[in-house]
Parts: structure tokens; C-alpha cells; sequence
């Protein structure tokens, strides 16, 4: 029965197969584009844009875009000019019937003596061929991932999506670090405004928390140029989000998965409350009153009964239910166009994504390491078990574009995205801390987190030189993790007849009943405006670019745990009860045994960041094949965070800094197909909110003690990259960069002496380097024979190294040189597609592998912590059925190879979670 679930979806395929056919003829559809400088990249506004053979046509707009309506179905010829660039034609362009065609043009300078060119629509259209080409043409080294690419993989959300990136990896399916380096050194950025973190000690967004049906392209910048952020090393991430179609189009679409270790297969779940089917679940586990209302329980002594009250208003919920994992699914719809409105186009998007879907850890493993007395490691705690968890993702987005005549358009663009995760663990073993004691753990554990940003925006172009870009943002995140509950058990023995009893809680430790409440807000303003001026002719064009930026953040945030334990002996048979009863027992009106107080871990504290910035840029045309880009940003940065740790006084940290970050870039067309790009700057990057924070942070059992350092200053970094690009064919690349990077005062997480407790904090390091090689190649290998025309493959890899150099002086307990954390000797994506020559279907199999990370740098004479190679294998398949409609299938983590963390000889952390294939249908009435 566990299967059966594909029967209503296989059935619909099958009535829907015999219906294949072509398009019908007739009607008419739209050609839609932009038109952009084959050098620079830049749109070309005023470029004339004509169907061949009709009186259709248009001029380009604001940034070379254009739409061209009513063009009779079939094939088309499109020519397209502007004074001072050679004219281009592009022939075998399909506009099918109530559809759009894209076919987006670059035009060569025509002082570089080219005749008039002629070229297939092949060579135009299509994603791919666009990301490229703004590969090519980019100030910077950058690379994209498109809608395109993304529909023929099995990726569910931005994290999944952006690894197939070269040199980019992802840890815990949401943190990305690039060439090597964590999140620290990358930032995120949602249609170019910066997003916050709902993570408490991360810098970067989690890159779940975007669904991909809500994507148009995810960009990686990996070099510096004075109109980006300063903050940055590893990449600048830029997420957009999908552009409205020109003609009036409406989507659905349905899906539905088999986990093979979860769906149908008996699994842990947590018990659910309030609106978790939308990811809202954290008001009915709300932190009590009457907790809430005591503080730090310093105050006057509370009695017996108001322990027991109190005692009394957590949830009553400790264990896992047992529970039969359930399909997967998805749906998704959209709607969007381009219609007059007073006169103005306007074009709209609203669109929307629901995934729900049931997960386990299973063959989970999770130890403690210790030094034995070699000096080795030793496992100091070891539990085996397995994890259950329901999670749910949805989205939406509604976006406005309208323009006012050919040269300015404004835009409005809202984004909300949702995330729930509901977990459910059990396992046993030990822990030296205890003794011999069998152990038994149970924790159920629930986190919501939201993004929302709004977006107002303009793009001007002001008398053919001139050029205004603005934006004003306001964006927000959350993070709940509300009432995360852990009860320990243990199976003690009678000392006088050796005797065993069956499992009972181990009431008399402060760690054995634990409830844990966390909460996190953030928001941000933010507004900036650019400037250009273009200069010279069109074969040795400059551009003057200037602009400013001021961003306002402020973050509150707030932990707090509890520990439930026992102030008189308790026999071992009446603890032996289910954690239900037993404290619905102990905390009824006037029993004795139940006390509760604060865990010296946690604290609240908030935090006000503000930012202003400006810079000035000047590409200038040294040579017709020559360009020089080069400038510098200022960047103030004043921030404030308010500290107030359990128990303790407040503390307050106010780093202010005034930094100039430069930047050179060398970009050199070789041939009007290869490249080479040199680029040296400098960036920096701030501590984190939390890491100035003196807060402690523990897990329950085994945990380590994390608090913040006030006094920690920003890193400035110093960036060198060069990169070889060669474009044998549309669509076809093959490229070789290096990069070198020079870190002072790195930020780096340490171990501390503090009387034999693991206590870490975080520490300006002495120094470090991190360098390596980039490779990417992409290849249609029609090119080899005719027969291999529907075929193409791709593959990037970076081999890199990094060493941190700690340094004496800290007290510090972490091995004083090594990798920096998060970085992999090497990552490899590769991948094989095929599109059928009559477009009816396409499939593509995708394989990564990320080699021996560091995740954790250990505590003295240990070995550091490392993250094993998995090789991972996923495979994306797309059918047409009949017009307007399409079938998916999907296959993720074909190899089910083991997330696995070792330190030496120690397993310290091992689980798989199954292979997941999914089907689903598309409709486009």
C-alpha cells in the first residue's frame, strides 16, 4: 500500500499521452528581449527591433529591453540595428501560438569593421545562452545559475540549486560557502538589496528558504567592484525572482514524492500544534506566563506552589509519537502578463509555491570525543537513534513593472517565503559525565523561520548618456524555535543486588528535563541610488559610474532555558513513568519533589546597525579590446549590541569603522570568443551580532559552552583573481581561473581554558591565506557528430587550500594551524543533458562531490573535526505530453551515501536520509 499513492498521478499521464501533438497552427503570439553591447554587456536603448517580412517591429526601452506583439505563429527572421553597431539578423526564430519567444541580441561595434551578421536562433535564445553571455560580458568573474537549469534539476529550493556552481558547496542543504570559504564571507542578496539572517549565529540567509519555482537566476560574484557591497571574499550571491511573462500566461502545477526511508516506513513524529501545516506553530508553544514573569528566579523565594505552578504550564509533551511516513507533495500556480492600463503597460506576476514533505535520520550516530591518555581521540559519549521530521516550505510572490515611454521603468517587487521543520529524536547510549548509566534521550524540537522583503525600484535612461538606477527595500526574517523539549532516562542498577531496572528519569541531574525557548527578529531599510555616464564612441566607450548606499538593521533576540529537576530522592519506581504522567504527577498541588530555575545558558540582546556608503567607478576602453574598471567604495559602519546574559550584568559593544575598499579590474577580449580578466581588491568582514555578544550557549548533554567576545575587530582581506574564458560556440565555454586571498585579524571559532569545561569563544586569529584553481567547461556535442546534436554535458571543479594561523597569546586549547573552517581541498559538479530535436523531452543527470571538509576546529592534542566526501547522484526528466501540458520526473540522492563527520578515528556524527523520487504534471491553459 505504501506505493499506491502513484496510481492517481500515473493514471492521469497515461490519459494524457495519447493527446500528443503538434502546435497547433495559427494565432499569434509575442517576441520578447533585450538588446545589449557585445562588449560591456550594457543595454542598448534606441535599438530598432523588426519581424522581417511584416511592418511589426519596436525600439528597445530602458536597458535594451523589447516586446513586439501580435507576430503571426511559425518562424520568423528578426533584424535588429543602431547607429554605430553592426546590424544583425536572426533567423529561425518559432513564436508559437498564445506564447512568447525570448531572443536576446548583443550587437558588436561596427568601428571594429564588421559586416552586417547573420546568425541562427539558436545562437540567441534560450537561458543558458543568456548566462553566458552576461558571463562574457561581466565587469567581474561571475557565475549564474538560470530558470532554465534549474527546471531540468530535481532542485527543490535556492540551496540545492546554487552547489551545482563551481567552487560553491553547501553545508546542511542551506549554508553555502564559496572557494572554500563559510558563510562569514558571503553574502546574500534578494533582486540586489541585502537580506538578513534569521540564523542566530550565521551571517548569510539560508538558502532553503527560497523555493525555486520562485526563481528567474541565482548570480555569483566572486570578485570585488566598487558598485557591490564591501563585505565579501568568497561571493556576492545575488537571488532574483521571476520576471513577469509579456503575454498573459497561467500556470498549475502538482507533485508527489516517495522518500524510500520515510514514505510508508514507520517513523518518529512530533506532536503538532496550531497552523503547522502553514509553518505557524510557535504561538501554542509559547513561553508561559508565569515563567516569564519570575526572570531569573533571583527575586523573592518562590514557593512550592508556585514551583509546581509553574512546573505545571509547559507543554506536556516530551516523546515522540510513532507514526507512518506519508508521500510528499507540492503544488504551485502563477499568473502573469502584460496588459494596458491608462494608457501604460503594465506587467504583473503573482505566483506561489506549497512543499510539504516527511524525513528520517536513520542509521544516526552522534558521539563525544575525549583525549585518552596517548593523547588520541576516545568517544567520551556515543548515542545511537534516529531523527523524524515533517516539514513544510511555501512561498509567494507578487510583482509590478510599468513604464513611462521607451526610457524609464519602475517596478514593484514583494516576496514572502516560509519554513517550518518539526523534529523528532530518540536515541541511547552514554555519557562519561554520567557514569556507566544507560542513557535515553527523547527531544522534540520545532523551528519556523520567514523572509519578507518589499521593493520599489527604478531604472532611468536620461538623453542616451545617461543612465539612474534606484531602489528603496524593506525587508524582514524571523526565527522561532519555541519550546524545544529534552527528558533524559537512565537504566540504574541496585548496588546491593546488581539488579537493573527498567529505565527511569534521572530526575536529581539539572540536565535530564530541560525546555528551551528561542526566539530572533530582524529588519532592515534600505535605499541607494547609481549613476552613469557613458563616454566616448561606441568602439572605446568609458562609463563613469557613481552612487551611494544607506542601510538601517536592527535584530532582537532572545534565549532562554529551564531546567526541571527534583529537590528530594525519588524512589526508582516512580520515576519510571512516561514523562506525561510523571510530571503531570509531580507538579500537581502539593507535592514537594519538583523544583525549577534558569540554565545559566542564554540571555537576550539586541543589536542596531547602520551603514552608509559611496563609491565611484570608471570602466574605461584603454584599447577597442582593452577595458580597465576601476574605483573605490567607502563604507561606515556603526554598530550597537545590547547584551543581557541570564544571570550577570548587561554589557554593550559599539564597533564603529570607516573603511576605503579599492578595486582594479583588467579585462582583455583575446578574439572576439576568449577573455582574460585580472582583478585585485581589498573587502572586509564584520563580526557577527551574536559573536559580540558575552551570552553562554549550551546544548543539553554533551553540548559545548559558546559565548561572545565585545572586543572582536572586522577582518580586511586582500583579493587577487585572473581567469582565461573561451567561448568556442553558443552555449559552449571553457574557463581556467586562479584566485589568492590574504586574510588579517580572521575570525575564527576557538576552544579556551576554562577549568576543563569545553568553553568556546571567538578570536581575531593571527592571519591566514586561502588560494586555489577554478575549471569549468560546457559542451554541445553536436558539434563531434549530427547524431549527438540533442546532447550536451558540463563539469567545473576548484581545487583549493587555505591555512589560519591562530597565534600564542589567546589561551587558547584549537590546534594553532590548519585549514579554515568549512574549507575542501576540492568540489567537482558534472552533468550530462538531453533535449529531443522536436523539444517533447528532456532529461539531465547531475553528480557532485565535495572532498574532506573541515567543519570544527578541535580542542588541543585532538584532531580536528571533518565532513566526508558523499558522492551524490540526482537525475531530471521532462515530457511533453500535449500542448500546454508536461510531466516531471525526479530522483535525488540516488547513491544514499552517509553524511558522515569523523575527528581521527572517532565517528562523531553518521546518518543517511534516503533516496527521493517525485512525480509530477505542469498545465499551461
Amino acid at each position: 500500500m505504501a506505493r499506491t499513492w502513484f496510481a492517481p498521478v500515473l493514471l492521469v499521464c497515461a490519459l494524457a499521452l495519447p493527446g500528443v501533438t503538434a502546435a497547433q497552427a495559427g494565432g499569434t503570439g509575442t517576441l520578447v528581449g533585450r538588446v545589449v553591447d557585445a562588449e560591456s554587456g550594457r543595454g542598448l536603448s534606441g535599438a530598432r527591433v523588426l519581424v522581417q517580412g511584416t511592418n511589426l517591429g519596436g525600439t528597445a526601452g530602458v536597458d535594451g529591453r523589447y516586446t513586439i506583439n501580435a507576430v503571426p505563429a511559425g518562424v520568423h527572421t528578426l533584424v535588429v540595428s543602431l547607429v554605430g553597431y553592426a546590424e544583425k539578423t536572426i533567423t529561425g526564430l518559432r513564436v508559437p501560438t498564445g506564447g512568447s519567444t525570448r531572443s536576446d541580441v548583443t550587437l558588436s561595434a561596427q568601428a571594429l569593421g564588421l559586416e552586417a551578421i547573420t546568425v541562427t536562433a539558436s545562437a540567441e535564445r534560450g537561458s543558458v545562452n543568456r548566462a553566458l553571455d552576461e558571463q562574457r560580458t561581466a565587469t567581474g568573474v561571475v557565475n549564474a545559475i538560470t530558470a532554465e537549469q534549474i527546471a531540468r534539476s530535481p532542485d527543490s529550493d535556492a540551496g540545492a540549486a546554487v552547489q551545482r556552481v563551481s567552487g560553491v558547496t553547501v553545508q546542511e542543504g542551506k549554508f553555502i560557502f564559496v572557494r572554500g570559504l563559510g558563510e562569514r564571507y558571503t553574502t546574500t542578496s534578494l533582486n540586489g538589496a541585502r537580506i538578513p539572517s534569521p540564523e542566530p549565529e550565521r551571517k548569510v540567509v539560508p538558502l532553503d528558504l527560497f523555493p525555486t519555482g520562485l526563481l528567474q537566476t541565482i548570480t555569483t560574484s566572486k570578485t570585488f567592484t566598487p558598485d557591490q557591497p564591501g563585505d565579501f571574499s568568497g561571493a556576492q550571491v545575488d537571488i532574483r525572482t521571476r520576471e513577469f511573462p509579456a503575454r498573459r500566461e497561467t500556470t498549475f502545477s502538482l507533485a508527489t514524492g516517495y522518500n524510500s526511508a520515510a514514505t510508508g516506513r514507520n517513523i518518529l513524529t512530533a506532536p503538532t500544534e496550531g497552523r503547522e501545516w502553514l509553518g505557524f506553530g510557535g504561538a501554542a508553544r509559547a513561553l508561559p506566563a508565569s515563567a516569564n514573569a519570575a526572570g531569573d528566579f533571583r527575586g523573592p523565594r518562590l514557593t512550592q506552589e508556585e514551583v509546581n505552578q509553574i512546573a505545571g504550564s509547559f507543554r506536556n509533551q516530551w516523546s515522540p509519537l510513532a507514526g507512518t511516513g506519508a508521500p510528499n507533495m507540492s503544488a504551485g500556480a502563477s499568473v502573469g502578463g502584460t496588459d494596458d492600463v491608462a494608457g501604460k503597460p503594465v506587467g504583473y506576476l503573482l505566483s506561489g509555491t506549497y512543499s510539504k514533505s516527511q524525513e528520517i535520520q536513520r542509521d544516526q550516530l552522534r558521539t563525544r570525543a575525549i583525549a585518552d591518555a596517548q593523547g588520541r581521540a576516545a568517544e567520551g559519549a556515543r548515542f545511537e537513534g534516529s531523527t523524524g521530521r515533517s516539514s513544510v516550505l511555501w512561498g509567494g510572490l507578487a510583482n509590478l513593472s510599468t513604464r513611462f515611454g521607451d526610457n524609464s521603468r519602475v517596478a514593484l517587487n514583494n516576496t514572502y517565503n516560509r519554513t517550518a521543520d518539526n523534529d523528532a529524536r530518540s536515541e541511547s547510549g552514554f555519557d562519561e559525565n554520567f557514569g556507566s548509566l544507560p542513557l535515553f534521550i527523547e527531544r522534540l524540537r520545532f523551528v519556523e523561520r520567514s523572509v519578507r522583503s518589499s521593493q520599489l525600484v527604478g531604472e532611468h535612461e536620461l538623453g542616451g548618456r545617461h543612465r539612474l538606477d534606484w531602489q528603496v527595500t524593506s525587508t524582514g526574517v524571523s526565527r522561532r524555535e519555541p519550546d524545544r523539549s529534552e527528558v533524559v532516562y537512565a537504566a540504574e542498577t541496585n548496588f546491593s543486588t546488581g539488579e537493573t531496572y527498567a529505565p527511569a528519569w534521572l530526575g536529581g541531574s539539572n540536565e535530564a528535563a530541560v525546555r528551551t525557548f528561542g526566539d530572533l527578529g530582524e529588519y532592515a531599510w534600505e535605499g541607494g541610488a547609481n549613476y552613469s555616464l557613458s563616454l566616448g564612441n561606441a568602439s572605446r566607450g568609458h562609463q563613469l559610474k557613481v552612487g551611494a548606499l544607506g542601510r538601517f538593521t536592527h535584530r532582537g533576540a532572545n534565549n532562554r532555558a529551564y531546567s526541571i529537576f527534583t529537590t528530594a530522592g525519588l524512589g526508582v519506581e516512580a520515576r519510571q513513568a512516561e514523562p506525561e504522567q510523571l510530571f503531570e504527577q509531580l507538579s500537581r498541588p502539593g507535592s514537594t519533589v519538583l523544583n525549577v530555575a534558569p540554565l545559566g545558558a542564554g540571555g537576550s540582546y539586541t543589536a542596531s546597525d547602520r551603514l552608509g556608503a559611496a563609491f565611484a567607478m570608471l570602466e574605461y576602453g584603454l584599447r577597442s579590446n582593452v577595458r580597465v574598471i576601476g574605483g573605490a567604495r567607502v563604507e561606515h559602519s556603526d554598530v550597537v549590541v545590547n547584551a543581557q546574559p541570564t544571570y550577570g550584568a548587561a554589557t554593550q559593544a559599539n564597533p564603529a569603522y570607516t573603511d576605503i575598499l579599492p578595486s582594479l579590474a583588467v579585462n582583455v577580449t583575446l578574439t572576439d570568443r576568449q577573455n582574460l580578466r585580472l582583478s585585485a581588491s581589498r573587502t572586509l568582514a564584520r563580526p557577527e551580532y551574536r559573536e559580540l555578544s558575552p551570552i553562554l550557549y549550551r546544548e543539553v548533554i554533551g553540548g559545548e559552552n559558546v559565548f561572545g567576545d565585545p572586543k572582536l575587530r572586522r577582518t580586511l582581506i586582500q583579493n587577487y583573481d585572473a581567469r582565461y574564458e573561451w567561448y568556442p560556440n553558443t552555449g559552449e565555454v571553457i574557463s581556467v581561473g586562479v584566485f589568492a586571498k590574504r586574510f588579517s585579524d580572521p575570525i575564527e571559532r576557538v576552544y579556551v581554558a576554562a577549568s576543563g569545561t569545553a568553553l568556546v569563544t571567538f578570536v581575531n586569529a593571527s592571519g591566514a591565506e586561502n588560494y586555489g584553481v577554478e575549471l569549468e567547461a560546457r559542451k554541445d556535442l553536436g558539434t563531434l557528430a549530427p547524431m549527438l546534436e540533442p546532447w550536451s554535458v558540463f563539469a567545473n571543479a576548484t581545487v583549493m587550500h587555505s591555512d589560519i594561523r591562530i597565534g600564542g597569546g589567546l589561551a587558547s586549547r584549537t590546534n594553532d594551524q590548519r585549514p579554515m573552517v568549512g574549507q575542501a581541498p576540492y568540489v567537482l559538479n558534472t552533468g550530462l543533458t538531453y533535449s529531443s530535436p522536436e523539444g517533447g523531452m528532456s532529461g539531465t543527470l547531475l553528480y557532485n562531490v565535495v572532498g574532506k571538509r573541515i567543519v570544527a576546529a578541535a580542542e588541543a592534542p585532538l584532531e580536528d573535526l571533518y565532513e566526508q566526501p558523499r558522492h551524490v547522484l540526482d537525475l531530471a526528466l521532462r515530457f511533453g505530453l500535449r500542448p500546454g501540458l508536461s510531466a516531471r520526473f525526479d530522483a535525488r540522492n540516488l547513491l544514499d551515501q552517509p553524511y558522515q563527520i569523523t575527528q581521527g578515528a572517532i565517528v562523531r556524527e553518521h546518518f543517511r536520509s534516503g533516496r527521493v523520487v517525485s512525480l509530477g504534471l505542469t498545465w499551461r491553459p
